[in-house]
């Protein structure tokens, strides 16, 4: 058979078209996914946009504001008590609590993504209580200087209150799924809606009491936050910025928290490098040595 030079040119056209489409597919699918983890607003900060951080990262930016917040709240704090408010550590006191307020978004942000992604919840669970034990007297002398103090309870029992409640959300929302198939196929969508609120509220109610009975860090907001980000948890971003929203309702500092969704929003979904009981022990073990640090300026006095 033979092809005329004009189908030549007209086949040749065709697939430089259909080429040409297919790549301009690509590149927009490309480039929409870009956008969808690093918009615009966040190249000029960061060296690499095209490499989003895996959760390693955000515990690494956690635990370093947290060690900010509380070598003010504990080193900077009896400094100014025993110095007097100097302008200078003034404003060092300041500077430091507010960049401690981007820790506690990430490490609920990070509670409610292990929840969904550890085998056992419950040994999860288990670990954060064991923990918030651990953590009480080292809490206690860091910030109160004496070894119990039962009006203010560390932040890990908070956490563990958080855990809890979401974990019994996470196990009714399944229950609840199962009923509506069988049982409840024929109860209406608006009276299965009312009850799972009044459901969830409950939980929650009972979970912000017992964080006010013993005076947890954050007390029920904290709790409240946690719940908050679990019922966003499949948008990340805008679960980290009701996380923030819902902290303002304890102090206007906590304005500073949405600084964390920064390092959120280039979260990647995947767990990263850690040590596995690293970041529970820091927690007791930085305490105690504020409290060291505080009994070295205490003889020096």
């Amino acid at each position: 058979m033979i092809i005329s030079s004009k189908d030549r040119k007209k086949e040749s056209k065709e697939l430089n078209t259909t080429l040409s489409e297919k790549l301009f597919h690509n590149l927009c699918q490309v480039n929409l996914q870009r956008f969808a983890w690093h918009p615009p607003f966040y190249r000029g900060l960061f060296p690499d946009p095209s490499a989003p951080y895996p959760a390693s990262v955000l515990k690494w930016i956690a635990l370093i504001t947290m060690l900010i917040d509380h070598l003010g709240a504990s080193t900077l704090a009896y400094l100014l008590q025993k110095n007097g408010k100097t302008q200078p550590v003034v404003n060092v006191y300041e500077i430091f609590r507010d960049i401690g307020r981007i820790a506690f978004p990430l490490y609920i942000f990070l509670l409610v993504e292990g929840m969904q992604h550890t085998r056992s919840k419950a040994k999860y669970l288990l670990r954060l209580g064991l923990f918030s034990l651990i953590s009480e007297i080292p809490f206690d002398l860091a910030f109160y200087r004496k070894a119990f103090e039962w009006h203010s309870q560390n932040v890990f029992f908070t956490l563990f209150i958080g855990l809890a409640v979401v974990w019994a959300m996470d196990s009714f929302e399944k229950e609840l799924a199962v009923f509506r198939k069988n049982a409840g196929k024929d109860m209406s969508p608006v009276i299965f809606g009312i009850y799972r609120f009044f459901l969830y509220t409950a939980l929650l109610f009972l979970g912000c009491v017992i964080a006010e009975l013993l005076c947890t860090d954050y007390r029920s907001v904290g709790v409240l936050a946690i719940c908050a980000t679990y019922l966003l948890r499949r948008f990340p971003v805008p679960a980290a910025a009701l996380c923030c929203l819902t902290l303002l309702l304890s102090s206007l500092r906590e304005f500073y928290a949405f600084g964390a969704l920064i390092p959120i929003s280039l979260y990647n979904g995947k767990r990263g490098r850690q040590p596995k009981y690293f970041f529970y022990a820091f927690y007791p073990v930085h305490l105690l040595l504020l409290w060291c640090v505080y009994l070295i300026l205490k003889s020096a006095a």
